[in-house]
């Protein structure tokens, strides 16, 4: 099972929610050791990652170089969905994009 990623508000309701059925986000985040992209490499894949708004602008950067690496029309689809939901909470008061692991 993949990672289910859901833009959330303050009060922790659902907005909108993307699942990675497949687990395609396994093969195209980085490791948890890379450097070069610490929020992307910070997603625990057994556990819950949340970011803010704050966090945003940071994340958004560090995910166009998924945008780049997605191949399939599955694995744009998918990254494109959740830059939108970057997008949402970095224009948004008080939402959290939320990656949550097996």
């Amino acid at each position: 099972m993949g990672l289910c990623i859901v833009l959330e508000n303050e009060a922790g309701e659902s907005l909108e929610m993307l699942l990675d059925g497949k687990n395609l986000l396994h093969k195209l985040l980085p490791s948890h050791d890379d450097d070069a992209h610490p929020l992307l490499a910070s997603i625990d894949w057994y556990g819950d990652t949340v970011f803010n708004n704050l966090q945003m602008k940071r994340f958004l950067a560090e995910w166009e170089n998924l945008v780049q690496r997605a191949g399939s029309p599955e694995e744009q689809e998918l990254v494109a969905g959740i830059k939108s939901l970057g997008h949402r909470c970095r224009d948004g008061v008080h939402l959290y994009l939320k990656f949550i692991g097996d």
